[in-house]
């Protein structure tokens, strides 16, 4: 009778506990305020945890007055806190400190995704010249230039030969860079209107694994997402040999404004190159974003871009001709190739909670672009006259939607995350064109 009283008793206090365990709703912000994806957010007591939205949000189950919660996240102190009864009453604001990288701390358990939480790591650490060169944070994944510098590079994952990006989803924002039915190859995907130093971070996948990155992931996908705000203006002018030069301008227009960021970048490059003709290549980038957070800490992004660049290219040459003595390893058979190219880009993308356990992520983009290139890859075999130049040539528009709403929910004692959406894509090509020159 005892032991049944005992066991009553035990019973009684755990339903009490568990009817009083409460969920807790916070944000996680930096040092300006800015909200940080990703952190960590551990109750030490009941061992409940969670991480940040894209908008910094979180909501952990199974907390009471008194608790402990760790919260923390990698280049940033971890912080302890104490709940008390008024931190239920509201959306809880945590703020972390930033600190310096150490090799040390790197214990990643803790981590969404290890793998790119490593390659952030590295793109804020180790800076890059242009936005093609951030793939190369990807395990696997080898880029090489082969046309003058303002062609897209040609890419390589792990035993797939991905051409221009024919097998690999490339996107910036929720924006796809993949051309389907392009003039020079299915996928071509052009990252140069991307500035390096406004890439914030890289998700990449690898396989075919992944219906909602769309019927370009063959080998894989990369997704690139640029920042939502600046600490600082920035102006930089660098030069080199070959009659180099890089201009960088960095602004931000809103200084600290509270809840709303916007900043304008602009980016000029121009060089001659290595080669015995000059490659007269030369490439304008202009970028814009505007970023505000509701009350409820919904995020509107509203980004404008617009690229241009030309070159020309001494493009490949003959072994044998160098062999020989009649050209050098810089030397060129036909050096009339080259190109110019253009992209302007407008999205919105909405980022919003319709529930507690659901989020809503959305973009709406226009692309206008047009492309033009000189290519001869066999000489004069064809034509001994006028040689075998081809001209690949198009112009296009592009319109689309991305959609999907994220369910976190639990099945038993496992989180299950639940996504649902749908994808659509119009492309309006004109003066699509193959000819001889």
């Amino acid at each position: 009778m005892g032991n049944f009283k005992l066991t009553t008793l035990f019973f009684l206090v755990v339903f009490v506990k568990t009817m009083n365990s409460q969920q807790l709703k916070g944000v996680v912000v930096n040092e300006m305020n800015q909200p940080l994806e990703a952190a960590y957010v551990y109750n030490l007591n009941s061992k409940s945890h969670a991480h940040t939205s894209e908008n910094g949000v979180f909501i952990i189950d199974d907390n009471h007055v008194g608790d402990s919660l760790k919260v923390g996240l990698l280049g940033f102190e971890n912080k302890n806190i104490i709940l008390r009864a008024s931190d239920f009453n509201s959306t809880l604001r945590i703020q972390l400190e930033e600190k310096m990288f150490q090799l040390n701390e790197l214990v990643i358990t803790e981590t969404l995704n290890p793998i790119s939480t490593i390659s952030r790591l590295d793109i804020k650490t180790n800076p890059v010249n242009s936005s093609q060169e951030v793939l190369r944070k990807v395990p696997g994944l080898i880029i090489g230039q082969h046309a003058g510098g303002g062609k897209a590079e040609q890419l390589f994952l792990r035993g797939f030969d991905i051409d221009h990006g024919t097998d690999i989803s490339l996107s910036v924002d929720g924006m796809p860079v993949n051309m389907v039915s392009h003039a020079h190859g299915q996928g071509y995907s052009d990252l140069h209107f991307v500035i390096p130093e406004t890439v914030n971070k890289i998700d990449f996948g690898k396989g075919p694994y992944y219906a909602n990155h769309g019927d370009f992931t063959t080998a894989g996908y990369v997704d690139f997402s640029t920042r939502d705000y600046l600490k600082e203006s920035v102006m930089t002018i660098s030069s080199g040999q070959f009659n180099t030069l890089r201009t960088l301008g960095l602004f931000n227009l809103l200084g600290k404004t509270k809840n709303k960021n916007a900043y304008i970048a602009t980016e000029y490059l121009a060089t001659d190159g290595p080669f015995e003709s000059s490659q007269n290549f030369n490439r304008l980038n202009l970028f814009g974003k505007y970023v505000g957070f509701s009350p409820n800490y919904d995020k509107l992004s509203l980004t404008l871009s617009h690229f241009t660049s030309r070159w020309d290219a001494s493009g490949q040459i003959p072994q044998r001709e160098v062999d020989n003595g009649n050209i050098s390893r810089f030397g060129a058979i036909d050096d009339t190739e080259g190109g110019n190219t253009q992209r302007t880009n407008f999205n919105v993308e909405l980022n919003k909670h319709i529930s507690n356990n659901a989020t809503l992520k959305t973009n709406v983009f226009y692309s206008q672009y047009d492309f033009e290139l000189y290519s001869n890859f066999t000489f004069f075999l064809e034509d001994p006259v006028n040689g075998d130049q081809i001209k690949q040539k198009e112009s296009r528009q592009i319109l689309g939607i991305n959609s999907a709403i994220t369910n976190q929910t639990r099945l038993g004692n496992t989180d299950l995350t639940v996504t649902s959406g749908f994808s659509l894509r119009h492309d309006i090509v004109s003066d699509l064109e193959l000819s001889k020159t």
